[in-house]
């Protein structure tokens, strides 16, 4: 790979990290795309490789997302359930005077 590929490629990714961090996501989205593009340049047959097989990463990604939210409704289903019976265990006591 070229210097200067290397260059832009790694200023548009650093570019990418400060612009997500500081909340300019549109910004942020621009160079991540300028810095695929140079690394595309110099790697198209695994791009191409990564491009065919997008829809099983994408239908993988849905799986892990929709697994993780039925986790966090069951945690939050227990949380609630759990923070009712402290607030009647707590009510019994915490009128009381010591």
């Amino acid at each position: 790979m070229a210097d200067w590929k290397k260059i832009v490629m790694f200023g548009a990714f650093g570019a990418t990290v400060y612009f997500l961090l500081s909340g300019k996501r549109a910004a942020g989205m621009a160079t991540a795309g300028v810095g695929l593009a140079a690394l595309a340049t110099e790697y198209p047959e695994k791009f191409e490789q990564i491009w065919n097989q997008a829809p099983e990463y994408l239908d993988r990604g849905h799986r892990i997302v929709n697994g993780i939210q039925s986790l966090v409704d069951r945690i939050s289903e227990h949380a609630q359930s759990w923070q009712q019976i402290r607030g009647r265990i707590g009510g019994e006591y915490q009128n009381k005077p010591y």
